[in-house]
């Protein structure tokens, strides 16, 4: 037997051998499924957690079951992302719910300033309820989407560029990013608003368009960044959050069968912790680089207290106005309110 058949005889057993622990290796049986799932930006910690997903599927299915993850809008542009699940063009996509109110109103309130969300365990509960809420599915169900996987966006905060603004009156006139609620109270300070897609931030900072963004503390800031471009940023403001969730279409989903459906599921929990470290790990190496290079600022607790005043009840007051008519806004609200305290007395 020559060296070149000996050779290939190694590579059909290497095959064989590899395919043999692929099938063995499959803790859920089934049949091939590809899905493609549609975000923006780079692989950051927004992405762990629907990364560990993916990875997961692949791996517990023996490749069976695979969610190919597209970056940088290269299926469909971030506002869309809806819009292509509807009609089917991916069957899952990340969104941000501020960048487009109107396609899903509900969705708004995990906006609204000074939430008592508390840590990222306990809004991880707080969101995986409002997930589960009708008013919350009747919103995805307009696109044909059933929510699915939230990305845990911690506190935001601001990094800006020029006069760094040490009291709430130095935010009067100056151009911000900030979208929801939480764009709401920055107007109640007298800023001018900007909701642009995060990745149009860094653009509109270099070329002088908007003063200072508001984006998830840290790691988002750094994701885009913004910190090479700024001369300041807040640390204790916290005025609020937003929601960026993973959806999934309803027709793909249901075509799963159903050992593919519970494995999604069965899933989450892990990937929450995955995407929680993530956040706590990016902050220790982003902070220390934040404090060398930029100016910080530390509102007073007499300065934090105005602001919740001026901005916290009257600007929830003003969204429940607003969205009466449209759903029981009050008692979602309320909802919201009530997990979050919930889920905080469970810590003590």
């Amino acid at each position: 037997m020559t060296l070149r058949t000996l050779a290939r005889v190694a590579m059909i057993a290497g095959a064989c051998t590899f395919s043999l622990a692929t099938v063995q290796a499959a803790e859920v049986e089934g049949p091939k499924v590809s899905w493609n799932l549609s975000t923006w930006g780079k692989e950051r910690a927004f992405t762990v957690g629907i990364e560990y997903i993916a990875a997961q599927l692949a791996e517990k299915t023996g490749g069976n079951f695979t969610m190919k993850i597209h970056y940088g809008e290269a299926l469909s542009k971030a506002r869309e992302n809806l819009d292509g699940i509807k009609i089917g063009a991916f069957q899952a996509a990340q969104f941000c719910n501020f960048y487009h109110p109107g396609k899903n109103p509900a969705w708004m309130v995990m906006t609204m300033p000074f939430l008592p969300l508390g840590d990222l365990e306990v809004s991880q509960k707080v969101r995986e309820a409002a997930m589960g809420h009708p008013t919350f599915v009747a919103d995805m169900a307009n696109w044909n989407a059933m929510p699915y996987f939230s990305a845990l966006l911690p506190q935001y905060e601001f990094l800006g560029r020029g006069d760094a603004p040490t009291t709430l009156a130095g935010w009067s006139g100056k151009r911000v990013r900030a979208g929801g609620g939480i764009g709401t109270a920055m107007e109640k300070l007298g800023s001018t608003l900007t909701t642009v897609p995060a990745t149009e931030v860094y653009t509109g900072m270099e070329r002088g368009t908007m003063d200072a963004a508001s984006f998830p503390y840290t790691y988002s800031h750094a994701a885009y960044k913004i910190h090479e471009i700024s001369d300041w940023f807040t640390s204790n403001m916290s005025p609020g959050t937003a929601e960026c969730a993973a959806v999934i279409n309803k027709d793909a989903y249901a075509k799963l069968p159903p050992q593919y459906q519970k494995l999604l599921m069965d899933l989450k929990p892990a990937a929450y912790k995955v995407q929680i470290k993530a956040y706590h790990d990016i902050d220790e190496k982003n902070l220390p680089m934040f404090k060398a290079k930029l100016k910080e600022i530390v509102y007073t607790d007499d300065q934090l207290k105005e602001f919740r005043k001026v901005a916290g009840q009257p600007v929830w007051d003003q969204w429940v106005a607003e969205n009466k008519d449209k759903f029981d806004a009050q008692a979602l609200l309320d909802f919201i309110v009530a997990e979050a305290d919930k889920a905080l007395a469970a810590k003590k």
